[in-house]
Formats: structure tokens, sequence, C-alpha cells
């Protein structure tokens, strides 16, 4: 921790107009100077997008054909990019409402695309940092949402992330101090093939779930099951500094846990006070690709949400993580903007939205 302050500090020295830099880290050159503070080998993380990206559209009203045919017009790319890797796919759980997790028929239709391009066996695995009502853990969600079925239908195993090491990343607190968090090592192995599965769901703090927040906030290990630890849950850390930071924390560790697939769930949404106290949007949509940003940048316009107003996208695409621009996303399928449907948001949508006002406060 002294090393990181002292690093900042040197350069924060050099600065021109110290104060002035220091009193609102923005969504510009300020923000991403401080991520490379925090995290100096961020760069060699982030991939830039150049050109055209590619997302694939269909709709339907069968959840498991729709994931099936969502990834077909990306077979080649996957074919790909699973080769010699290990294949892990991380569907959003976050309570025990179906509502809430990803549906285990969407799971079955992505296993159902891989069976005969992938051999070995797939890892499933979620890392939740619920503990209400009562310790449920990661297995309680698989039971609830009944995927403990996919282990006798499918060659795949279903494992907690939380239990699987950890590395330590840096993100800020809520006075821009650095702050360590524990990754959980299986988001940062360069072995493994990450597949982000979520719903289209509106969020409280972040606006809207989609592939790059199911991820990354997934990957902070929480220690429900450690007596020492009870209760202590390191996804909360990404909170610090409240609705302000909690975008710009998503962002500093994107540039070192991101999917390599991403895929939306839409036949059937959540909006309102989600992710979990939200009501359902008959949507019937589905989209994939191996672009991030491109993903839910469509996703965002599905649910009628302002681009500009999710702020962990817009710094991911401003550092060059992925395609935010639609004239250059190439749909794979039929028009999406078509069937676009204007999401409720959360109730606290306002203050939620103050991270677009700064997010840190003087580095003391």
């Amino acid at each position: 921790m002294k090393q990181n302050k002292k690093y900042i500090d040197d350069i924060l020295e050099k600065s021109r107009d110290r104060r002035t830099f220091l009193k609102k880290i923005s969504l510009g050159s300020a923000g991403l100077f401080l991520s490379h503070a925090l995290n100096p080998d961020s760069s060699q993380s982030v991939d830039i997008v150049p050109g055209i990206s590619d997302v694939s559209f269909v709709t339907g009203d069968d959840r498991r054909e729709m994931m099936h045919q969502a990834l077909r017009p990306l077979e080649q790319k996957i074919k790909e990019g699973i080769k010699g890797k290990q294949v892990v796919i991380k569907p959003n759980l976050v309570g025990p409402n179906p509502l809430c997790g990803a549906h285990v028929d969407a799971v079955r239709g992505v296993l159902d695309f891989l069976k005969p391009i992938y051999k070995k066996r797939v890892i499933v695995g979620d890392s939740t940092g619920r503990t209400y009502p009562g310790p449920m853990g990661t297995a309680k969600h698989y039971e609830l949402h009944h995927y403990y079925d996919l282990e006798k239908e499918y060659k795949i195993k279903l494992i907690d992330l939380n239990d699987q090491g950890t590395q330590q990343l840096w993100i800020v607190d809520g006075n821009a101090h650095p702050l360590g968090v524990n990754i959980i090592d299986t988001f940062l192995d360069p072995k493994n093939y990450i597949i982000s599965l979520t719903r289209l769901k509106t969020h409280s703090d972040v606006v809207a779930t989609l592939s790059v927040k199911n991820i990354v906030m997934g990957s902070p290990v929480s220690h429900y099951k450690q007596v020492k630890a009870e209760g202590r849950n390191e996804k909360s850390f990404m909170h610090s500094g409240g609705f302000k930071n909690i975008h710009f924390n998503i962002f500093l560790v994107a540039q070192h846990v991101r999917p390599q697939l991403s895929i939306l769930d839409g036949l059937e949404g959540m909006e309102g006070n989600g992710p979990t106290l939200g009501t359902a949007v008959e949507h019937g949509v589905a989209l994939a690709g191996t672009d991030m940003i491109a993903v839910d940048r469509v996703g965002v316009e599905l649910m009628g949400i302002d681009f500009n107003d999710v702020g962990y996208l817009t710094y991911c695409a401003q550092a060059g993580m992925g395609q935010s621009d639609l004239s250059k996303i190439h749909i794979l399928g039929d028009d999406p903007y078509r069937y676009k449907i204007t999401y409720k948001l959360h109730e606290n949508i306002e203050k939620q939205l103050k991270w677009k006002e700064g997010i840190a406060v003087d580095i003391k």
C-alpha cells in the first residue's frame, strides 16, 4: 500500500497544477492517469478494438434455442478463441427469485452450442456475495435455480469461484486512496475462456447489469465460508465512495478482468428496482458477441437507456476496451433497434447519475 501511494504521489508532484488536477478526476485523461497509477501494468491488458465489431442478434420465445441461435454466427470466432483454453461460463445469480438469475435454460442453450466444438469439461462457476436470507452461498443459488440438473445432462463441473485462489488488484476508496481488492484467479488466468451470461436488468447502483458488470463485479472474492471473515464480501469494496466511485472501480478492474464472450438474455428482462426487486419485461430478444462493449452498447439501446448514463461502460469505451460507436457495430441478424423497449429504471436513478459530477475527492 505504501509503495503504491508513493508511486502516485511522485507522479502527482510532477503535475503542473496539482490542486486543480486532483479536485475532480473526470472521464478524460485524468481518470485514465489514475488507473495507470494504481495498476501500472494495465496498459498491457487493454485491447484496443479498431474498426467494426460483430454483435449477433435474435428474437424468439424459446430461451434455450435463442441462446444457441445467437451464437451460431460467431462459431468460427468462438472455435478459435476456445482452442487450448478452459471454458468457464459465469452466470449472473444474485438471489432466490428466478428473475434475479441467469435461467438454467439459457445455460443449456450455450452448452448445446459448445457440445460439438468443445470436448473438454466446461466449468460453470459463480461467486455470489449474498448472505441474505441466511448464508445462501453459491451452492444454494445453484440449487434454487436448478443448476445441479446440468451436471446430469452435460459434461460440466459446477464450482463456487469463491473457493479459488486470489490476486490483489487496486481500486480507490471514498477518498480516492488506493484500496486493495482480492480478485479470484479464475478471472485473471489467461488459460481460461470466460463467457458472461446474464439477463438484461436494471440496477440500483450502476443503472444496468450487462456483461461487463456481471464479470467484473463477480471477480472480487466473498469470504462467507471463512469463520474469521464471516460475512466479509470484498465485492462491497467496489462500492467505496458510493455511486460516484463504483463506475470507476469497475473500470479499473475491467482492465484485467473481462469476458471473451458476452451473452445477454433478453427473453424476459428486469426493469424497475433491479437487480433483485425489479419486475419482468417480456422482451423476446438475445444477443452475443466477442466485444463486451459492443454487446453491452446494443443491450442498453434495447433497454432504452442512454449509454452515456452508464459510467463504467463509457469509461471502458473511452479507454479502448471495445467498440461503442453504433455505426461501427455490425449486427448479425434482424435490426435490434426495432425491438427497443424503454425499461423503467430504479427509483433512485437520480442519485445514481451523480457519478457524472466527477468520481473522486481530493487526494490527501
